[in-house]
C-alpha cells in the first residue's frame, strides 16, 4: 500500500487506521511471589503507576485510541486499574481502551499462546475493520512514538514489523534475535539462541525482540489461520509466526532508536526481581534515563486522591526526613529516616526506623525501629517493631526471598499476614 508520506497528516491517519491489541495476561514467574496475587502488567512501579500504563500512554501519545488489554493470569486487579483508569475515552468517536479477557471464543480453550490469544479475538478485530494491527507485550517498561514505527511498516511495503532494541550477546540469550539485512529486513529468527549472532555493523550487541508488532490486518487473519489450523504449532508469535514467514513475506525488524540522537532510548524488561528492583532505583537518581516528568510524553494512571506526603518530628535522633528519595501521596515519615529509596502511595515509616536502598509498595507500615536494607516489601505489608531486613541474608533467606544479588523481598504472606483487604 502506497502512502503519501509528504502530506503533514500522514502518520495520524495511519494511527488512525490502527488497532493496538495489548498482550497482559502473563503471570511473570520469574517475579515469584510479587505475582501471587497480581499478573506481571499489573505490577506496580515507579511510585504511582503499574507496568500496563506505559504501553497504554504509549499509544496515546502515539495517537492510537482504540486499543484492546487482553488478560488472563489473576486479573482482577489489572481489570480494576484499566476501569478506573482507561475508560474516559470518547466513544462517539470510536476510542476506547476495552478489556478482552480470556472467554473460550473458539475452542473452548484459554489463550493457548501470544498468537493464540490475537487468533480468539479475530472476530471483534474484524468488527472494527482496522488497516493495521499493532500487537504490544504489556509488560515493558519505555516510551515509544508507534506512529514511527507503523510509518516505516507502510514505506518498507512489509506484510509485518517487529521492534527491536539492541543488547549485549550474553543478555540476548533470553530474547528473540532478529538477523537482518542491510535494509533491516529479517533473514533468520532465533529465539533464545545460546549463541547469539550480532547485528551488522556491531561484534558485540545483539537485535533482540519488544514484542510489539505491526501488521496489515488481512495478513494477520490469514496467518493466524493457518497457525491455527497447524496441530504441532505452540500457538506463539515468536516460535511459530515469525520463523514461518520469513521465506515468503517481507518481514522487517525496526530499530527503535531516537529519531534525533540516533541513541537507544530507555527499555527494560523488569521481568526478575532483580531488574525490577534496579529499574526502580534507578529512577531515585539525579538524572534518571526515565524521565517520568517529561511534560510532552506523559504517563497516564489511575491513583487515589490522597493527601500530600508528610514529614514530622524534628528533635535529635528522631528526625523525620528523606534524602535522594521519591516519596508519593499520602506517605507519613514520623521521626524516620528514608535514603536512596522509593515509597509508593500511603506508606507509613514510624519513629527511629531506618530505610535504605528499598522500594516499598503502596500501604505498607513500617514499626519503630526498623532497618530496612536494600529491599522489596509488598503491598500492604505490616513490618513489626525492631524487625532487620536486609542485614543478613543467611537469616532473611529462613523466611522471605533473598535474591542472587542480595535483594530481599518481603509479602504479607511470608509474615504471616492477610495483606490488604484489596487484591492486587
Amino acid at each position: 500500500m502506497q502512502e503519501d508520506k509528504d502530506n503533514p497528516r500522514y502518520v495520524s491517519r495511519l494511527t488512525r487506521d490502527t488497532l493496538a491489541l495489548v498482550l497482559a495476561g502473563g503471570r511473570g514467574s520469574r517475579l515469584y511471589e510479587m505475582t501471587d496475587r497480581r499478573a506481571k502488567p499489573a505490577v506496580y512501579f515507579g511510585g504511582k503507576f503499574r507496568i500496563i500504563d506505559f504501553p497504554l500512554s504509549n499509544c496515546v501519545n502515539s495517537g492510537i485510541r482504540r486499543i484492546g488489554v487482553l488478560t488472563q493470569y489473576k486479573a482482577h486487579s489489572l481489570i480494576r486499574h484499566i476501569m478506573r483508569g482507561w475508560s474516559s475515552f470518547r466513544s462517539e468517536l470510536g476510542e476506547f481502551v476495552e478489556v478482552l479477557p480470556a472467554s473460550q471464543r473458539t475452542d473452548g480453550d484459554w489463550y493457548q499462546g501470544t498468537a493464540d490469544a490475537i487468533y480468539q479475538n479475530l472476530d471483534i478485530v474484524a468488527t472494527l475493520r482496522p488497516k493495521y494491527v499493532l500487537v504490544l507485550s504489556g509488560d515493558h517498561i519505555y516510551k515509544m512514538d508507534y506512529g514511527q514505527m507503523l510509518a516505516f511498516h507502510v514505506e518498507k511495503g512489509a506484510d509485518m514489523t517487529v521492534s527491536c532494541v539492541g543488547v549485549s550477546l550474553e543478555d540476548a540469550k533470553g530474547f528473540g534475535v532478529m538477523n537482518v539485512d542491510e535494509n533491516h529486513r529479517v533473514v533468520s529468527f532465533d529465539e533464545k539462541p545460546a549463541e547469539p549472532k550480532p547485528m551488522p555493523g556491531s561484534d558485540s550487541v545483539a537485535l533482540a525482540s519488544m514484542g510489539n508488532y505491526i501488521f496489515n490486518t488481512d495478513f494477520l487473519f490469514e496467518q493466524l489461520q493457518k497457525d491455527a489450523e497447524n496441530p504441532n504449532s505452540s500457538r506463539d508469535f515468536g516460535k511459530d509466526i515469525i520463523p514461518g514467514l520469513l521465506d515468503s513475506h517481507k518481514v522487517y525488524a525496526y530499530p527503535f532508536k531516537d529519531p534525533v540522537t540516533g541513541e537507544q532510548p530507555y527499555w527494560r524488561d523488569v521481568g526478575t526481581v532483580d531488574a525490577f528492583w534496579e529499574a526502580n532505583m534507578e529512577l531515585v537518581s539525579i538524572q534518571p534515563e526515565l524521565n517520568l516528568y517529561d511534560e510532552s510524553w506523559p504517563i497516564l494512571t489511575h491513583h487515589r486522591q490522597l493527601p500530600s506526603a508528610k514529614f514530622v518530628f524534628h528533635e535529635p535522633g528522631r528526625e523525620g526526613k528523606a534524602l535522594s528519595s521519591i516519596v508519593s501521596a499520602g506517605c507519613v515519615i514520623s521521626g524516620a529516616d528514608v535514603r536512596n529509596s522509593l515509597l509508593f502511595s500511603n506508606v507509613k515509616v514510624h519513629s527511629y526506623a531506618q530505610v535504605r536502598d528499598s522500594v516499598i509498595l503502596p500501604e505498607v507500615d513500617i514499626g519503630r525501629h526498623c532497618r530496612i536494607y536494600r529491599a522489596i516489601i509488598d503491598r500492604g505489608c505490616v513490618i513489626p517493631e525492631g524487625m532487620v531486613i536486609g542485614e543478613n541474608h543467611e537469616e532473611d533467606a529462613k523466611r522471605f526471598r533473598v535474591t542472587a544479588k542480595g535483594i530481599t523481598l518481603v509479602t504479607p504472606d511470608m509474615l504471616g499476614q492477610k495483606g490488604p483487604a484489596s487484591v492486587g
